[in-house]
């Protein structure tokens, strides 16, 4: 009887190991895709239009979060607000800015540290045109 379980002894450990070295294979890929906080965003807005709501979104969707805004707007011809503790699940985010008459400027910004994000004068607004 004790030189069976020396004998399984080996194999259980072989399976524990293969076991865990399978969770590492499976579960590592997911590791990669780990993204650290953007700190900030910094919006300033150097348009003729007032902004009124900013939303945060995944690039490729366009199922967008809340109004980082709240009650406050960016002002026209310089205006400028940043919005704090901005979490990402991939290595960049899109920063949707709506003005007072419902057109939008998009920019996708990286992840990676504060980004900062400069509407000018020339820029289009999407007015859905």
């Amino acid at each position: 009887m004790r030189n069976t379980l020396r004998k399984s002894r080996p194999v259980f450990t072989s399976l524990v190991l293969l076991g865990v070295f399978a969770g590492v294979m499976v579960y590592g890929p997911f590791q990669s895709r780990a993204y650290a906080p953007t700190n900030a965003i910094t919006i300033t807005n150097n348009s003729n239009r007032e902004i009124r709501h900013v939303f945060l979104s995944a690039p490729d969707q366009n199922n967008w979060g809340s109004d980082q805004l709240g009650n406050s707007v960016i002002a026209a011809n310089g205006g400028s607000f940043t919005v704090g503790n901005v979490s990402c699940n991939g290595p960049s985010i899109k920063v949707i800015a709506e003005d007072h008459d419902g057109c939008f400027f998009y920019q996708v910004v990286s992840c990676s540290e504060n980004a900062t994000w400069t509407i000018s004068a020339s820029d289009s607004p999407d007015c859905g045109n």
